[in-house]
């Protein structure tokens, strides 16, 4: 009997989810968590199948939520399901240790696609990303400039992205406020970016490009 865990702040999401899990498992058991804290409670409590996680949710570090999954249960399989860009976060995601990678705009069959073929242990990436990797070992460039960031950095400019000041940022890392501020100057030094109304463009403009 699979066992599955779905972490979103929206209700609507989660319901959603959890009706095509069902559909697919009718004998599953589906657990649910909103943010961080409820879904670290419930991951320290047991083991899942298959984590459906969002990302950039209130008072969440999304990076350190996976960091706590695999911490817990290394092998422990993670499906991202977001409204990021994925050309932004997807490598990241998948790097540190996610299988996959939805965008939320996808549709059903492609969210049922994903799901299999990460509980048969094959990691699943859009057709659009595939080929712009694919692109990117053959060119040996580094064409996002997202990409020339540490991941601290990139944590820090993801938080920057989803709403968070500085002081919160702060908090959900468990750093000083001065280190975040540096690695944000050198992140947006990387970027080549002044501020955060030019490091949104930014984003837009990688988004449709």
């Amino acid at each position: 009997m699979k066992n599955f865990l779905v972490i979103d702040d929206h209700e609507v999401v989660r319901a959603g989810i959890k009706t095509v899990f069902r559909e697919m498992y009718p004998s599953c058991h589906i657990h649910e968590a909103n943010d961080e804290t409820s879904a670290v409670t419930q991951i320290k409590q047991q083991r899942f199948d298959l984590v459906i996680m969002d990302t950039l949710m209130p008072d969440t570090n999304s990076f350190g939520l996976l960091e706590c999954i695999h911490a817990n249960h290394h092998k422990e399989k993670v499906l991202v399901f977001s409204m990021c860009d994925e050309s932004i976060y997807a490598k990241r995601f998948l790097k540190a240790g996610a299988m996959g990678f939805v965008h939320k705009s996808a549709g059903l069959t492609t969210l049922r696609h994903s799901i299999t073929r990460v509980l048969n242990g094959r990691k699943y990436v859009s057709e659009k990303l595939a080929e712009q990797l694919v692109s990117e070992i053959g060119n040996g460039d580094v064409d996002n400039p997202f990409d020339k960031l540490s991941r601290r950095e990139f944590e820090i400019i993801s938080l920057l992205l989803g709403g968070k000041a500085v002081g919160k940022i702060s908090a959900l890392l468990a750093i000083n406020t001065n280190t975040v501020t540096t690695h944000k100057t050198r992140a947006y030094n990387k970027l080549g970016v002044k501020n955060l109304l030019e490091l949104l463009e930014l984003g837009k403009l990688l988004r449709f490009s």
